[in-house]
């Protein structure tokens, strides 16, 4: 089939599914892998048109009533703190979000005369389904769009949002990455620490293939991997994601970005710099874990661990803020396809650095798992990661 053809019966499919109210996975799962299927004969095209026509008429008959203008009379009535409530971030935010994106969301084409969906109300939508546990049933019924829509629209944010990340995730270097340290010192008193370190899961619909075993974690549920760094001020400077639950935190580790940093000191680790962990990172020159607790520590031990543990808590502090804002990670993502998940969570995790570039913060966390694997992660130079180590311990200040 050519490419108009196919435009065109991806067209059909939206109209037909349009008034859809059901969960009908399949059918939507064809909505949204069409563009990418192989090349069809004209006989079978015909038969699709010929059924996509048909199931468009038997549920233009079933349409469910919708909330009319809710966008259009009722948000705009909304306080700041109440659509804040709603959507988990302030209006200003929201506008800032919808000048970097709205381009990208208005470009979109239409069929047949029908009107596109405005750009504000794809945001409002798509922010509405990543910060509630809400269903497509009911967002669609209060933003007044069929279900194949809403699934388009919460594609076309989420993929404006992730092409966004190297510019709202950036590893620090040079003044920036002298400013993360100094944070970091200020208010954990640990000095040289460049980000703080871990790892957590998100939980995903079991996937209906072959492969569905890969991810189920170690605690028994299907999900995928997230491993993070974090600046004291809780933004994300380095994101890993996607990798199936069942993979070990160690390869996580040695196949990530970090792992390369890491071979590449003298490039992202400024004046000696190194991130701070959990021990099952392992230590390394630029890497600082704790001491062992075997139940002899030092005083100076002890005040090592305690300084570290109050540095490395920034990445905990991160999870749960990225976690307590945005509800659909917290809960069990509704996606049946995953490819598109890790582009999602990406999403999710630049809006987060958004909001705390735009001083708007939230007051209700969710406390994070913690879900990282024993077991060094990083391999080799522990004589050197021991004798800094050492010197750090021997320089911070005792506690009272």
């Amino acid at each position: 089939m050519d490419i108009q053809n196919k435009a065109a019966l991806l067209q059909l499919m939206e109209i037909a599914f349009e008034n859809s109210e059901d969960d009908d996975d399949e059918c939507l799962n064809f909505i949204i892998h069409s563009s990418s299927s192989s090349d069809e004969d004209e006989e079978e095209t015909m038969v699709n048109l010929h059924t996509i026509l048909v199931l468009s008429k038997k549920r233009k008959l079933n349409k469910r009533p919708r909330i009319e203008g809710f966008v259009e009379r009722i948000i705009p009535r909304y306080t700041a703190e109440e659509f804040k409530t709603h959507f988990r971030l302030l209006p200003t935010t929201f506008d800032f979000i919808l000048r970097l994106i709205g381009p990208d969301l208005n470009s979109t084409k239409t069929f047949a005369g029908r009107k596109p969906i405005p750009a504000q109300k794809q945001l409002l939508m798509a922010l509405w389904m990543m910060a509630t546990p809400d269903s497509y049933r009911s967002a669609c019924t209060k933003f007044d769009m069929g279900k194949a829509t809403a699934i388009r629209a919460m594609r076309r944010v989420t993929y404006a949002l992730h092409s966004l990340a190297p510019r709202f995730i950036q590893w620090p270097q040079g003044e920036r990455a002298t400013e993360v340290m100094a944070a970091f010192k200020r208010v954990n008193a640990f000095p040289g620490v460049i980000g703080a370190i871990d790892g957590t899961h998100v939980e995903i619909r079991s996937p209906q293939d072959d492969n569905h075993q890969a991810y189920i974690n170690r605690k028994g549920y299907p999900s995928v991997h997230v491993q993070a760094v974090c600046t004291q001020q809780l933004l994300f400077t380095s994101v890993f994601v996607g990798n199936a639950g069942s993979v070990h935190d160690a390869r996580v580790f040695r196949i990530s970005p970090v792992a390369r940093y890491i071979e590449n000191p003298e490039i992202y680790f400024l004046n000696d710099s190194h991130l701070v962990g959990d021990a099952a990172y392992g230590i390394h020159p630029n890497m600082m874990v704790p001491y062992k607790d075997n139940g002899h520590l030092s005083p100076r031990q002890n005040n090592f661990n305690f300084c570290l543990s109050s540095a490395r808590i920034a990445i905990e502090r991160a999870f749960g803020v990225w976690k307590g804002r945005w509800r659909s990670i917290l809960d069990c993502l509704p996606m049946i396809i995953l490819e598109k998940i890790p582009e999602y969570i990406v999403a999710t995790l630049v809006l987060h650095n958004i909001c705390i570039l735009n001083g708007d913060l939230i007051d209700n966390p969710i406390p994070n798992q913690h879900d990282i694997q024993r077991g060094r992660l990083i391999p080799g130079r522990v004589n050197d990661g021991n004798v800094k180590r050492q010197r750090i311990m021997m320089d911070l200040v005792m506690r009272n």
